[in-house]
């Protein structure tokens, strides 16, 4: 029974410890994700995502053969997809046209990051994309049809 006891003990014992270490580390993870200690805070972005990413990586873990079933591949294409409707907003706004995101085709931009990134490994992917922005035939809008939902 004394045994039981002392078993017991140190078991309670060994799990007041364990909460103290999970507690420790809890505190540390929030302080650590709060911005203290190592200033860690960056310089605002404008973009982030993988079409900052480096080419030269980035053409190794593409497959355009594989089209979206390659998590590397949708990865890109959705963020593609995300850049470029937000360069719409700019050109309706600014020039009253936009992209027609029915040109935005994955096999189609896979293989123009691919391509890009092969050639020019030290640039980023976002290079050729803000290209095709610029060469993609434009839908023509009036100007009433212009409008920016965060107008100050």
């Amino acid at each position: 029974m004394l045994r039981t006891m002392m078993t017991m003990q140190q078991g309670i014992s060994n799990m007041r410890s364990l909460k103290v270490t999970r507690l420790v580390f809890a505190l540390a993870l929030c302080w650590a994700a709060a911005g203290h200690g190592a200033d860690s805070r960056a310089d605002p972005l404008l973009t982030q995502g993988v079409g900052i990413a480096n080419c030269g990586k980035l053409a190794n873990d593409l497959k355009p053969s594989q089209g979206l079933d390659h998590p590397p591949n949708y990865l890109l294409f959705y963020w593609v997809q995300g850049y470029v409707s937000g360069a719409n907003f700019l050109l309706l706004n600014e020039y009253n046209n936009y992209v027609d995101m029915n040109g935005v085709e994955p096999g189609k931009i896979l293989k123009l990051v691919f391509d890009f990134c092969k050639a020019n490994p030290n640039d980023k992917p976002i290079s050729a994309i803000d290209k095709f922005i610029r060469d993609a035939k434009k839908v023509e809008v009036s100007e009433k049809d212009a409008f920016n939902p965060w107008e100050q």
